[in-house]
Order: structure tokens, then sequence, then C-alpha cells
């Protein structure tokens, strides 16, 4: 348990992240979205270090989704190239006992961007300080239908037959595999929308949404959406 929260408060086992207000955040700026972007990657940074020292176990970053490309091309080149100069500095994590994972369809992204992807996921396997999920061309429907397809194959192959088909099969052959649902979703810059994330896992999650953009997000900020978390009363369907 964190020091941090107030006495007898217990942090989220796995938090999500819409990272939403980059582009909003420059053009209040006067400045092209890709300088917003650069700055939501500091945030980021700063997010996932005391998301660990607050205990948090899991947490989940919506980087780009399957519906990103549609963005300029000239934001989704820039974009590309940040993941891939920010990928040299998540290795700072390693040294942390963080564990790297990545979710999402990789058969789009730059072979050059795949291969550091796999590389900081393998050297980073064995550690258990905090995992770090990073959702790069992910979608929640593409996901969900990415397991299906690959669940009716088996199934027309004859290795699985129809009524072994269950909740806990689907899992475990979601990206997330055996990370755990998530419990908090959190997204800033006023939208109050999933926006495809985490579209399964997000069964039973509690929301957070603040008008504050991704740039201006602070440590202070994260704690106020895990302390709401916390005074919430989650009955999963009971009583």
């Amino acid at each position: 348990m964190s020091s941090i929260l107030p006495e007898g408060y217990q942090p989220p086992v796995h938090v999500g992240v819409i990272m939403d207000g980059n582009g909003r955040w420059a053009k209040k700026r006067g400045m092209p979205r890709k300088f917003g972007h650069r700055e939501g990657a500091k945030t980021f940074r700063t997010i996932t270090r005391h998301a660990k020292a607050l205990g948090v176990q899991y947490i989940t970053f919506y980087a780009f989704s399957t519906e990103n490309w549609k963005r300029p091309k000239d934001e989704v080149d820039a974009i590309m190239d940040l993941f891939e100069k920010n990928l040299d500095e998540v290795r700072d994590f390693i040294e942390e006992n963080i564990r790297v994972r990545f979710i999402g369809d990789r058969s789009m992204l730059n072979p050059r961007l795949q291969e550091k992807m796999k590389g900081v996921e393998e050297d980073s396997k064995d550690f258990d300080s905090m995992t770090l999920i990073l959702a790069i061309n992910y979608g929640g429907r593409d996901e969900i239908t990415h397991t299906v397809r690959q669940i009716a194959l088996d199934v027309k192959n004859g290795i699985l037959q129809p009524e072994e088909v269950t909740q806990e099969l689907i899992q475990s052959r979601l990206y997330t595999e055996e990370i755990p649902d998530v419990d908090l979703i959190i997204r800033p810059s006023g939208e109050q929308r999933l926006s495809n994330f985490l579209i399964w896992q997000a069964a039973y999650a509690e929301y957070y949404f603040t008008n504050i953009l991704w740039p201006d997000f602070t440590k202070k900020d994260l704690e106020d959406a895990v302390i709401a978390y916390c005074e919430r009363n989650r009955r999963f369907g009971g009583v």
C-alpha cells in the first residue's frame, strides 16, 4: 500500500489512461499539434513513475488507436517518430524494474519500430515492480475481432468445440492475456467517452474524467483520480 495515499486507501491494481488533449494543448499556444505530443510524452514518463510510487501494479496508456491513422499524415509521421525516440527512453524504466508490454496490431508499424518494441519486451520480461502497457495501433473492437477469428479457426479445425468457448478462453486470447481487467480509466481533456479503449477489460471499470489537457496532467491529478476511485463503492453487480 502506498504511503502517499490516505491511510486505508488501496490503489487500483490496473489503471488505464487515455492520453487526450495534446493537439489542443499545442493549438492554444499557437504551435503545431506535434509539439503537444512531445509535451504529452514527458507527462507520460512522469505519470508512469508516480503510478509506481502509488502502488499501481499495471498501467496501460492509450498511445495510438486504430482510428488515429485518419489524422493528417504529417501528424501521424511525427507521432511515429516520437514513439521510436521514446522507446529508447522507455528503456530507462527497465533500470527501475518495470516490465514493458505493447498491445495492438503491430503489422502496420515500421519494422524497425517493431524490432525495438520486441527488444524492450524481451529485456524487461522478468521485472515485477510494475507492468507498463502501451497500446499502439490498438482498438478494442479490433482486439475482440482478432480474438474471435482465432477461436473460430480453432473450432473449424477441430481443436476446440463450441461449448468450450468461455469468457475465460476469450480473455486468454486477448492482447492483454494474463493482465488483470482494468479497475480505473482516466481520461483528461474534457471528453467523456471510452473511444474503443479496453472494451472487454473495462466491463466493471470506474471512470474518472477531468478537463485538464494531458500535457498539463500532474502527479497531484493522478492522486486525485486514485483517491476518487478509492472512495467509490464497487459492487460488481451485487448489492
